[in-house]
């Protein structure tokens, strides 16, 4: 089958690799679709994820496809079932998943392989973390469940409510996903961009206002005059600079909460004015992952159609052009996820 390999650094390689076979408890699924996404980019970027994966490795995970091959002791899914699987599972019996906090998992499974023809579904992740797609839902945007669950977590961990005022650093792909979804959650969300097309992207995913970022100062003074001058009841950092997570800090009102979801490299440090996080009683949180039970009200989302995938899929590419692909979504060019089909355009 072919396959994507990253090597390390900038350097990904389609590869002939032998079709996986299922062990007990187990799936294979031919991938339909598998989507670029931030995580991917960062990770070929950096050539390397601390806790996903390390050179030589399959790569790519947001996926939806059709299961080939079911293994022993496989009762909930058939040869033939349309199913979205998503990258991880918890092992349940740890601290915190005791404490309803998988995402956190001592045993975390990671699962790699999208970007490829087929992928070898773990057991752990077919009992906890794979879902049925029925046929009416396009699998590229069943795909996007694993990316739309962190932003879940993100929002449910933020503690948004209808008419609260939103902020998001960023857009990109997570970022335009926090300001779909927040907006269709009922806040009025503040869009940060940078680039003409973002702004166009933001106002149509559902921005109530978006402001240009420039100086901290000038960004800061738009928000809060945005905000009747107190500054935004919730902020989400969506880029992953130190720079901008400091700027979060500035944009929430006192008693608000800031969500540093973007994940700055290791070793990154920040300064912090502890005056304003103490007097202005500022919460700070940073949410990572997802957890099964959100990964099924993200699919919801999907099924519903209360969550637009098809505006999220700006591209549409055969598996060999996964490398070109990147290279484009480097260069900023308005793009915010591929649909990438190793079995050839449908």
């Amino acid at each position: 089958m072919k396959a994507a390999v990253l090597h390390g650094r900038e350097d990904v390689r389609i590869e002939q690799l032998p079709v996986p076979h299922a062990g007990p408890g187990e799936l294979v699924v031919r991938v339909h679709a598998a989507l670029t996404c931030g995580t991917d980019l960062k990770v070929y970027r950096r050539g390397y994820h601390a806790k996903m994966l390390k050179p030589p490795a399959l790569f790519g995970h947001e996926l939806a496809g059709v299961v080939t091959e079911a293994g022993e002791g496989v009762e909930s899914f058939h040869v033939g079932d349309q199913v979205v699987a998503l990258n991880s599972a918890p092992c349940g019996k740890c601290y915190f998943c005791q404490r309803e906090q998988e995402n956190l998992c001592e045993d975390l499974l990671f699962n790699n392989g999208a970007y490829a023809e087929y992928i070898r579904i773990p057991a752990r992740i077919v009992a906890k973390n794979t879902l049925h797609v029925p046929a009416e839902i396009p699998l590229e945007h069943a795909a996007m469940t694993e990316p739309l669950a962190c932003v879940l977590l993100g929002l449910d961990e933020t503690g948004i409510k209808p008419g609260d005022s939103l902020a998001v650093i960023g857009a990109g792909p997570i970022g335009l996903m926090f300001i779909h979804l927040a907006s269709q959650m009922g806040a009025e969300v503040i869009a940060l961009v940078k680039r003409p097309q973002q702004a166009e992207q933001a106002r149509t995913l559902g921005a109530a206002d978006v402001v240009t970022v420039g100086t901290a100062e000038s960004t800061i003074d738009a928000v809060r005059e945005l905000t009747g001058g107190r500054g935004a009841d919730a902020v989400v950092e969506a880029v992953a600079t130190p720079e901008t997570w400091q700027l979060a800090v500035e944009l929430v009102r006192k008693g608000g909460v800031v969500n540093l979801f973007g994940g700055c490299p290791a070793g990154t440090v920040i300064s912090l004015d502890t005056n304003r996080l103490h007097y202005s009683s500022v919460t700070l949180r940073a949410s990572f992952h997802h957890r099964p039970s959100v990964c099924r009200r993200a699919f919801a989302w999907i099924a519903s159609g209360r969550f637009d995938a098809a505006r999220f899929l700006t591209g549409r590419a055969p598996l060999e052009d996964l490398v070109p692909v990147f290279r484009r979504l480097m260069d900023r060019r308005g793009e915010i996820k591929t649909a990438l089909f190793p079995g050839g355009l449908p």
